[in-house]
């Protein structure tokens, strides 16, 4: 009986975070995904990074963390640069455009959240941040 509401409660979690990334992808007409603007926030929070640095922090792989960034390059909104004492060390950062898009999937973000927690009451909202934190540390 406890699994199955283990995996109740799993399954029903996934159904919200699926629907909140399908509305999202509709609602933000950009052509990139979730994953690129994850990137983009880990550029903008902690500044030009290694690729492998953001993919063990974004718990993406290498490889996935390659496709990701460069649709990033090719849209100019993230650039490669060569490290000045050693070239063959690459880092990614953020552009200007980078900065506004980033800006933009923050508002429809918000918006998002706004539509979907107005369903609760403000004590239901505090108890579900609540059950967040505690499940994260």
């Amino acid at each position: 009986m406890e699994s199955e509401t283990i995996f109740d409660l799993l399954h029903t979690m996934d159904q919200v975070t699926n629907k909140l990334i399908i509305h999202w992808n509709k609602t933000f007409n950009e052509s990139l995904g979730i994953s690129h603007i994850l990137v983009l926030s880990h550029l903008n929070d902690h500044g030009k990074s290694r690729p492998s640095d953001i993919a063990k922090s974004l718990g993406l792989t290498p490889p996935s963390l390659t496709h990701l960034s460069e649709k990033l390059i090719q849209k100019e909104l993230a650039v490669r640069l060569a490290d000045e004492n050693d070239r063959r060390i690459l880092y990614l950062d953020i552009t200007d455009a980078g900065h506004t898009i980033l800006e933009k999937a923050h508002l429809e973000g918000q918006e998002l959240r706004k539509k979907l927690f107005e369903k609760l009451t403000i004590e239901e909202r505090e108890q579900l941040l609540a059950i967040y934190k505690k499940l994260n540390s």
